[in-house]
């Protein structure tokens, strides 16, 4: 039976590998256009610090071809690889294309007196690309010099540009050449460029007879003109706005000054401007994240490159705006996300096997007998409601009045358990040993909670990654407020007399298994990492769909990732105990119960997304309007609380206890996390 089942084990970890490898071939061969196009890491140095970012060079780019160039970057929060679209799209045309890494993200640092803040990886990480591409023989320039560069960017990155052409425009008074050709932005305005005292009229004046465009999505969370005292979260009209028509040039004044809007100005379409360029604003129908994950966006991106390049298109390959390849590249990518898994699955299930390492498992419990009463089955469902739902109305408590609230809970938690202590005085001796763990339990979790209420995980040199400090602080509430549920359920419900135990939960086992169980995580998470990298080193793809991804990242991203486990380890700890204790009865021990043990962590993040986009759909508000940058966040939690419920589901059933996930979905999603967001202080 064993040596079967380690057969198994080998034949998964085969096909693993091979789905792996296969999915990252052809996300390849979609990404290098069928390896017309060279695709390599680039790193350069500036006097803000490191840049890196994705070079695709076409076949035949060269100093004695020098092709059209685009330098384009993510927004905040991300990397280069969100910049898949255009950059395959236009490298496959023909175009070279830097997909650049800003400051303080994905390969990128900034140095000390540039890193630490919001505003110090966006401003000028462009503009700094910029120049170093217009040195590169294979950029084009024309007879006077001028750089034919476009700059593009996705939200931060859409302001990244916006300021590079400023820049450029301050440098030509002084040189009398420009680097930059033409500017496309997506998902950004002038909100934040207001920072550096460039408004839209500032902006406009500058523009120095380029093309200029923008993409301005109605349902865009944060951008365009929303009214701020109901929230951003709504529909929204850019170029029928005073800052559209600033840019577009429609917009007139009376007498007094006072601007006169233009009903007539249209989206999608072409305005010439009096300094000699020309100008467009489109408007799909998407929110902010959608617009680097669309076919309708990429194609007005490539529209608007193919007029702003229109005097350069010998040495390029004309392809309609709507023949579009990279969603393949995402596609296989998946494909090879889906293997990676595989294998990491089948390396556990043959790692337990080995000396040691077999003291991860442990004895099984028999599965618990379903509810056969009605009032049984209606508290099971009715307590699954409850702490599914919990997680999403916390996430969103971010006022006082709710914090306070928390705050009061927490302090309620610390009452109940001094006054479980004191109820083991009367308790009888079978039950003590329950009632003062729990009692010490809600304890220590009652303080936990009111600490991270109250002050929560900071954004310092210690904790550099201030999103991830944002979501664990999230993820440690959560947990207590779970600990603290199924206490109270396990005490007050009686359930060890109904024949539940510690092993339910999961948590049974000596040191020794625990021991081991940290071990074998270790050993699976090097293990993929070592695989990422080696992908990334063959193929230059990851493992990803949209937002969520497992990519490299630098040396200097493990120390700050390391700090945060400790933290995310209580969440994925009681976490898993939820979901397997909720998983227990003998009905679901089928696919039914991965179902059940995914939404037990983001059935309630899931609720909340639908029923935030699909009343700003519907409606053209939000169900939280004031709640912009919560839903783009959410979106890769529910692939990642998904996934982690059922490994940890999965794996229980396989060592009979949550040791193992416990431990690698802390190591695994939290290097994930770190490696895909802002990083400050890095060294």
């Amino acid at each position: 039976m064993k040596a079967t089942q380690k057969n198994k084990s080998i034949i998964i970890l085969a096909i693993g590998l091979a789905v792996m490898l296969l999915g990252s071939i052809l996300a390849q061969a979609f990404n290098t256009s069928f390896y017309s196009v060279k695709v390599s890491r680039v790193y350069f140095d500036t006097e803000s610090g490191t840049l890196s970012g994705l070079l695709y060079l076409p076949k035949g780019a060269s100093g004695s071809d020098p092709r059209p160039t685009l330098v384009t970057t993510h927004g905040y929060l991300n990397s280069a690889e969100m910049q898949d679209a255009p950059a395959v799209e236009m490298s496959r045309r023909g175009y070279v294309v830097l997909a650049l890494d800003m400051y303080d993200h994905g390969h990128s640092k900034g140095n000390a007196e540039h890193t630490g803040a919001f505003f110090s990886f966006w401003p000028t990480a462009i503009w700094d690309a910029v120049q170093y591409m217009y040195q590169q023989d294979y950029v084009l320039k024309d007879a006077d010099g001028n750089g034919i560069i476009a700059v593009s960017g996705h939200s931060m990155g859409g302001f990244s540009s916006t300021t590079a052409v400023y820049y450029d425009e301050l440098a030509y008074q002084e040189t009398g050449v420009r680097m930059i050709y033409a500017q496309l932005s997506a998902g950004a305005d002038y909100s934040w460029t207001s920072y550096l005292g460039l408004d839209a009229a500032t902006g406009a004046s500058m523009f120095g007879g380029r093309t200029i465009g923008k993409i301005a999505a109605h349902y865009d969370e944060f951008f365009f003109n929303a009214p701020e005292d109901t929230g951003t979260v709504n529909y929204k009209d850019y170029v029928a706005t005073e800052e559209g028509q600033i840019i577009l040039e429609t917009i007139s004044y009376d007498a007094d000054g006072n601007a006169v809007l233009n009903p007539d100005t249209k989206a999608n379409t072409w305005y010439s401007t009096s300094d000699g360029g020309q100008r467009i604003i489109y408007e799909p129908s998407e929110i902010h994240p959608w617009n680097h994950f669309s076919r309708t966006t990429t194609g007005h991106m490539l529209s608007f490159y193919e007029t702003a390049f229109a005097d350069y298109q010998d040495s390029l390959t004309s392809i309609a705006s709507n023949n579009q390849i990279w969603m393949f590249k995402e596609l296989f990518e998946l494909v090879a996300m889906v293997g990676f898994f595989m294998v990491l699955v089948a390396a556990v299930l043959l790692l337990i096997k080995a000396p040691f390492l077999k003291n991860a498992v442990t004895e099984a419990p028999a599965p618990m007998p379903a509810a056969t009463t009605t009032r049984g089955r209606v508290g099971a469902i009715s307590l699954f409601l409850v702490t599914m739902v919990i997680p999403s109305i916390i996430y969103t408590a971010g006022n006082s009045e709710a914090k306070n609230w928390l705050g009061y809970a927490a302090i309620l938690a610390i009452i109940c358990g001094v006054v479980g202590l004191v109820v083991t005085l009367v308790t009888k001796e079978e039950q003590k040993t329950s009632w003062v763990g729990g009692s010490v339990v809600v304890i220590v979790a009652g303080v936990l909670m009111r600490y991270m209420v109250t002050k929560g995980v900071p954004n310092n040199e210690i904790f550099q990654a201030p999103t991830t400090s944002t979501i664990v602080t999230w993820a440690v509430i959560c947990a207590c407020i779970a600990a603290v549920v199924m206490v109270c359920v396990y005490l007050l419900g009686n359930k060890k007399a109904q024949g539940s135990s510690l092993a339910h939960y999961g948590v049974a086992g000596t040191p020794m298994s625990v021991l081991a169980s940290f071990c074998v995580a270790i050993i699976v998470t090097v293990m993929a990492f070592v695989l990422v990298f080696l992908v990334d080193a063959i193929f230059k793809t990851d493992f990803r769909i949209w937002t969520f991804a497992f990519k490299t990242f630098e040396v200097s991203a493990i120390p700050a990732a390391l700090k945060y486990m400790p933290l995310f380890f209580i969440y994925y700890l009681v976490a898993g105990m939820a979901c397997v204790n909720n998983t227990s009865s003998e009905k679901l021990q089928g696919a039914w119960g991965y179902v059940l043990a995914a939404l037990t962590n983001m059935g309630g993040i899931l609720l909340w997304l639908i029923f935030q986009y699909g009343k700003l759909f519907i409606t053209g508000s939000a169900f939280y309007p004031g709640e912009a940058l919560s839903g783009i966040l959410l979106m890769a939690l529910v692939p990642t609380l998904a996934l982690a419920s059922c490994l940890t589901k999965f794996l229980y059933k396989k060592t009979g206890n949550i040791w193992i996930p416990a431990f690698l979905n802390t190591m695994l999603i939290t290097m994930m996390t770190v490696a895909n967001t802002t990083v400050y202080f890095q060294k």
